[in-house]
């Protein structure tokens, strides 16, 4: 059987178990990814939707786990990755 996860108070504490445990031998099994966002929020946005299209979108979110206005910026970031300006069409 493996080793629960130990917990951690701290960030480095954390870093340093990493660092020097052979997680072969921790059940890894519990964890969930995670993603990080590096780039500063610097504008906002405010915008009028119908209420079922918010309210969809809000489950959704809500079943993935994430706040839905981190939902909304990645279908616009993964929208803009995926085609080029109309211009360059």
């Amino acid at each position: 059987m493996k080793k629960p996860i130990p917990t951690f108070e701290t960030d480095a504490q954390a870093e340093e178990f990493v660092g020097s445990a052979n997680l072969a031998e921790y059940d890894l099994s519990g964890g969930k990814p995670v993603q990080f966002e590096f780039e500063a929020k610097s504008a906002q946005l405010t915008m009028r939707v119908p209420q079922r299209l918010l309210d969809a979108l809000k489950e959704r979110a809500k079943a993935r786990g994430l706040p839905y206005t981190r939902l909304i910026r990645q279908l616009m970031e993964r929208e803009v990755a995926s085609s080029p300006p109309r211009s360059e069409r």
